[in-house]
């Protein structure tokens, strides 16, 4: 078998398939009936599982087979099952590659080009389907609240989307009929090597954001904490963002204490975490009372005494070890974006084309890598709200004003969206199906912020 990554396609040929063998001894042909040509989800997830134990069991003869007819289904352009077998088919060839160096001809380390977007394309980015805007709208809301009376905020921002949150908060900070108050955000030197990539540093984003808040009459500071950030600048401008060992993310929690964030006792303090605690290990760290990296952070900023600490994420559970367990959440929750972008987007277009292959970034990473190169450990939202009590903290439920703008935003875009409150969480839907989660905490004995 050869297989080849060339731009934005993958090419597979297979001499001589035996799948087409209906005997008994052909594990593939129950499989196999009435698949072909078909674009039935259902039938390629089975597919899926079907290579993803092959390659679990060291068979690369059958796990050619079901890669010979995955590429039969899988198109960049086609329809949104089609599409996304496409990202898992390049997934799992990859993955072949290592466990099959010899039968593959195919170089796994640079499956996916990375681009990087000016500010005006981040921008159109974000604003493409609501996956982001509902964190921002419903964490600013909550932030909001958290902060009244204060004429000095602190706001400690974790997140991946490079300070795009921020602008409107600054617009209602500027609005408020006491005035605004002093604001500072502090971001940390790195982040997790993942989409969306900027092509500027972290100070022209700082910049940007000063003279946006000195045209709205904000007091304003921006800052970046970590020793390591020129060079994590350096390599996201270079485009190695590939590797996960520039995720210095150990050595700044040593950053995270009071006296190095220049905390203040009239300052309200703002803890934001968008889409950024799935990438902090999960495993247990020797000689740390047996707490992971992930506890440890939540532990550290409860440390600190924060007013609020938002957290929202995508509302699923990609971290079982199993590669048989990930591809069937992951498979079953991706199709998400992928159907959402069809119901505006022509199937040939380089904007939708483009998003999507940030997706199969992630896709790659879930079912290519293992150990601490796999770093997308999402976890569902309810196992998080579990995480967050913990740790400390207590639920700040979302107000009615809350629920509003959340609602207006989502009136913005197609009908499929929608929101649902879930026990702690304020849940986006597409069609019924939860994607993104938010929640807002305090911690515990301030639950009357």
């Amino acid at each position: 078998m050869k297989a080849e990554v060339r731009g934005n396609t993958t090419s597979i040929s297979l001499q001589n398939p035996s799948l087409f063998n209906n005997s008994p001894q052909n594990p593939l042909s129950g499989a196999l009936q009435g698949c072909l040509g078909s674009l039935d989800g259902a039938c390629i997830e089975k597919l899926l599982l079907h290579c993803a134990s092959a390659l679990e069991s060291n068979d690369g003869t059958l796990a050619q087979q079901v890669m010979w007819v995955l590429n039969n289904v899988a198109s960049l352009v086609g329809d949104p099952n089609q599409r996304l077998t496409s990202w898992f088919l390049r997934a799992l060839i990859s993955r072949a590659s290592k466990v099959c160096p010899t039968a593959m001809n195919f170089d796994g380390s640079s499956t996916i080009q990375r681009r990087h977007m000016t500010v005006t394309e981040l921008a159109v980015y974000v604003d493409l389907i609501p996956w982001h805007r509902f964190g921002f709208c419903a964490s600013n809301s909550a932030i909001f609240k958290a902060i009244e009376g204060y004429s000095r905020v602190h706001i400690l921002d974790f997140s991946i989307t490079h300070c795009m949150q921020w602008p409107t908060l600054i617009d209602a900070l500027a609005k408020r009929p006491e005035g605004p108050p002093s604001l500072r955000i502090t971001v940390p030197s790195c982040r997790p090597p993942v989409p969306p990539f900027l092509n500027v540093s972290y100070e022209e984003v700082g910049l940007r954001l000063s003279n946006f808040a000195k045209f709205r009459d904000v007091p304003f500071e921006f800052n970046v904490i970590g020793d390591d950030h020129q060079l994590s600048d350096h390599h996201q401008m270079m485009g190695k963002e590939s590797s996960s060992e520039y995720f210095h993310f150990e050595s700044l929690l040593n950053h995270l204490t009071p006296a190095l964030l220049s905390l203040r006792e009239d300052e309200a303090l703002v803890i934001n975490c968008q889409n950024w605690i799935r990438y902090l290990s999960d495993e247990q760290q020797s000689g740390v009372r047996g707490f992971s990296l992930r506890d440890s952070f939540l532990r550290t900023i409860k440390g600190l005494s924060p007013s609020i600490v938002v957290v929202v994420d995508e509302d699923s559970d990609v971290s079982a070890p199993s590669l048989t367990s990930r591809i069937t959440t992951c498979f079953n929750y991706l199709w998400i974006p992928f159907d959402a972008l069809e119901t505006f987007l022509p199937k040939e277009s380089s904007q939708r084309i483009e998003y999507e292959a940030d997706i199969g970034h992630k896709i790659e990473n879930i079912i290519s890598f293992e150990g601490f190169q796999r770093i997308e450990r999402l976890e569902s939202g309810v196992k998080l709200s579990q995480r967050m009590r913990n740790a400390g903290f207590c639920s700040a439920p979302f107000c009615e004003e809350t629920l509003g703008e959340v609602k207006s935003l989502l009136d913005e875009h197609a009908s499929g969206w929608g929101m649902k409150r879930e026990e702690d969480m304020l849940v986006l839907t597409w069609k019924g199906h939860n994607s993104v989660f938010a929640t807002a905490w305090v911690p515990s004995g301030l639950e009357d912020y």
